[in-house]
């Protein structure tokens, strides 16, 4: 599985960053264990996945986080998640 994290401020593209994970974790997990690995290397805090994040990664496997999914001030406007590859 391939995860593409971006990071967005006014519009741009500011950062971003590619995990990968084939190891035999299910697909929440290595999900889970993708955003802990940029939160730890971007210091951030972990966001919160509020219902509309859930719901938006079911239906087309990418969510934004902004500000109210964030226990800190964040220096972006959002974190997009995607993913790019899909385990078969």
């Amino acid at each position: 599985m391939r995860i593409w994290f971006k990071f967005y401020k006014k519009g741009r593209l500011v950062k971003d960053n590619t995990v990968e994970d084939f190891s035999e974790l299910n697909r929440t997990k290595k999900i889970f264990a993708a955003v802990d690995k940029v939160c730890m290397e971007e210091d951030l805090s972990h966001p919160t996945w509020l219902e509309k994040n859930i719901d938006e990664f079911k239906r087309s496997s990418k969510t934004r986080f902004t500000q109210d999914s964030f226990i800190d001030e964040i220096d972006f406007d959002f974190m997009e998640i995607s993913v790019l590859e899909e385990d078969y």
